[in-house]
């Protein structure tokens, strides 16, 4: 009978670590076109969007009673759109290309993975949307010097909001992560943010039940309004509220594709 030989321990350069994959998530994100398209079409949204509200605006006129953030930052609704796509392709695009197969065979455990390319995109994304709504906020204030929309970042809640905004932005885009794993479709996933984060609440605000108005105030795109406002916002939820709302979504968003992961093949 010959002897077992015993298989040897992988060595440290080969063995993985939470450093290694969040290095690979890193670099795969940044590597590939669709990232920068979309950070800078986000950015481009948000910036052009508070330059066309500054330049057009005018004291006592229709948004002469919106909050001077929400106001110079009124194109991060598009640029979340953005940032949401970018979040599905991050996930659902690797199944699309197949790419997946190879991520998982790196990292067998599998949800170093997910949550590698989790912490990436919201780091990136925060940052990326900070600074862009900052530099956004002090450009439409060129415009809105002498109005009665003038502000500056020491203001109550002006910094504590465009950092909200952010906030919102990001973990948005998260939850359209979270979307893009569960579903492995980048086709799907964009339909079903679409559909059920940015629009199903829009309709379920329409009946006329009190129950249910409440309840719309802690949906996504609700709660990451609220964050955005520099001056409380009739209706909405409190700041602190929406962000723990928004936390919770996008760890629910996380935690379905992490059971999949565990239940069933790439």
């Amino acid at each position: 009978m010959s002897a077992t030989t015993p298989v040897p321990a992988p060595t440290a350069a080969y063995r993985i670590t939470p450093a290694r994959v969040l290095r690979s998530e890193w670099h795969k994100l940044w590597t590939v076109r669709s990232t920068w398209i979309t950070l800078v079409t986000s950015a481009a949204f948000l910036l052009g969007v508070g330059i066309l509200m500054g330049a057009t605006y005018t004291s006592d006129g229709g948004d002469s009673d919106v909050d001077t953030v929400v106001l110079s930052l009124y194109g991060s609704q598009l640029g979340g759109v953005c940032l949401a796509v970018l979040g599905i392709l991050v996930t659902a695009g690797e199944y699309a290309t197949g790419m997946i197969r190879a991520s998982m065979t790196a990292v067998p455990r599998r949800l170093p993975v997910l949550g590698a390319k989790a912490a990436v995109f919201t780091a990136v994304v925060f940052a990326v949307s900070f600074v862009t709504a900052l530099i956004t906020f002090l450009t439409a204030q060129i415009f809105f010097s002498g109005t009665d929309q003038a502000a500056s970042l020491t203001d109550d809640g002006v910094l504590a909001a465009i950092a909200g905004n952010a906030t919102g932005v990001t973990l948005l885009g998260v939850i359209a992560l979270g979307l893009g794993a569960a579903l492995r479709s980048v086709p799907g996933a964009v339909g079903a943010f679409i559909g059920g984060v940015m629009v199903l609440p829009e309709i379920l605000g329409m009946l006329p039940y009190e129950a249910v108005e409440t309840a719309v105030r802690y949906f996504p795109t609700q709660a990451a309004g609220a964050l955005g406002s520099a001056d409380p916002m009739p209706g909405a939820a409190t700041p602190g509220a929406a962000l723990f709302a928004l936390l919770l979504w996008a760890a629910a968003s996380l935690a379905v594709p992490a059971l999949l992961l565990k239940r069933r093949d790439v």
